[in-house]
């Protein structure tokens, strides 16, 4: 099952992006600025969760490795 982390670090647009761990993704935060999501089906159980739990930022799956999730 695919490993999520999120982004704690916001992009430009204000977004903080979940990624899938599981993959070669080149946009993966440094470690240092990952926040693990743990292992989902699919980035929207991932999106879901980080929402949940942060329910203030602006969550978004990254373009490149979770396009399914990617809103903005």
């Amino acid at each position: 099952m695919p490993k999520f982390i999120l982004n704690q670090k916001q992009q430009p647009n204000g977004d903080n992006e979940v990624h899938n761990k599981t993959t070669s993704c080149n946009y993966m935060p440094a470690l240092e600025n990952q926040i693990d999501l743990g292992e989902h089906p699919s980035c929207a159980g991932a999106v879901a969760l980080a929402k949940a739990k942060y329910g203030n930022a602006r969550i978004n799956g990254c373009k490149y490795c979770c396009p399914a999730c990617h809103t903005t």
